[in-house]
């Protein structure tokens, strides 16, 4: 597939804070097309499942990289 035809990634850091948790509704009831979504938060949040458009994913943690 060509570069044009990739659907982005998405990442949501402070996935699971209020904003966060306001913003992962919006995501899920719009049909922005991502190809992959990466949900970041700080390390005490690391490990959570959140179901986000009918997928379970897991919470990473935020680091410097």
């Amino acid at each position: 597939m060509s570069a044009a035809g990739r659907r982005p990634t998405l990442a949501l850091v402070g996935a699971t804070g209020a904003v966060g948790t306001v913003m992962l509704g919006i995501l899920s009831e719009r049909s922005f097309p991502w190809g992959e979504i990466r949900l970041v938060a700080s390390p005490r949040s690391a490990g959570r499942r959140l179901w986000v458009r009918g997928e379970d994913v897991t919470v990473q943690a935020l680091a410097p990289e």
